[in-house]
């Protein structure tokens, strides 16, 4: 299955290439650490027959985790796990893997702070430099996120748009860049709070504060109004993870 913005749900597989399929599930035991840093991973052979995959299809995951610095091939010691400090945490994938079904409230936390070290920047930059025009579609993604009601996915389309939008009217071709980062970090966080509706009605005023603190063209403002929108979701995060848990009893 696929989710918001074609981000690959990691805990499923319907919708997915094989290849696909096979990176998720040998990424997502590596995260969740079914293989510790140093261990020697399956053979290709026990690993083909074990996923039901050509050798081929298996070599082009490892390849891609390799890329991504979480495993390492070596002649005759087979494929091991690096150190997790040498894993690509922004990496989209890995982000996923890491922030799936089983999220904790800390790991949760770290998501907002890397969100607070990029987002009030980017939205006091863009208060400075953005144009009238991207300021006029900024409302519009504002007015389809309220015509949008209880709908999250119709909700979180244009939210997802918002923030991106917001770091390319930074001007800053850097910050621009990071927009799948931030994207991965938002689809993340609508999916711990998919059964919580309410979410999006405390968020909405808070969007409209950083397009008007925008519009007047005041940096501080607008960095202070995604401080408290970022808080605001941070609090609706950590309640759906408490509400889960409470559930698992």
């Amino acid at each position: 299955m696929k989710t918001l913005m074609g981000i690959p749900r990691a805990e499923g597989s319907a919708g997915i290439s094989l290849h696909g399929r096979v990176l998720n599930e040998i990424g997502q035991s590596i995260v969740r650490g079914e293989f510790l840093p140093g261990d020697q991973l399956p053979n290709a052979d026990d690993w083909s027959a074990s996923y039901g995959v050509s050798r081929t299809v298996l070599r082009e995951a490892i390849k891609v985790l390799a890329g991504k610095g979480m495993v390492e091939s070596r002649p005759r010691t087979g494929t091991r796990v690096r150190p997790r400090k040498d894993w690509n945490f922004l990496d989209p994938d890995v982000l996923v893997w890491r922030y799936g079904s089983r999220t904790t409230i800390e790991e949760a936390r770290s998501l907002f702070e890397l969100r607070r070290a990029i987002e009030p920047t980017a939205g006091a930059l863009a208060a400075q430099r953005a144009t009238e025009q991207q300021v006029s579609e900024l409302r519009i993604l504002l007015v389809e996120m309220e015509k949008a009601g209880d709908d999250g996915e119709r909700f979180a389309i244009p939210d997802l748009a918002f923030h991106q939008a917001i770091l390319r009217m930074s001007g800053n071709e850097l910050i621009g860049s990071l927009a799948a980062l931030i994207e991965t970090a938002l689809v993340i966080s609508f999916r711990l709070t998919d059964d919580n509706p309410q979410g999006q009605h405390h968020s909405l005023p808070l969007h409209r504060d950083v397009v008007e603190s925008i519009t007047a063209r005041d940096p501080d403002s607008t960095s202070k109004a995604l401080i408290i929108l970022l808080d605001q979701a941070e609090e609706d995060v950590r309640s759906a993870l408490a509400a889960r848990l409470a559930r698992r009893g």
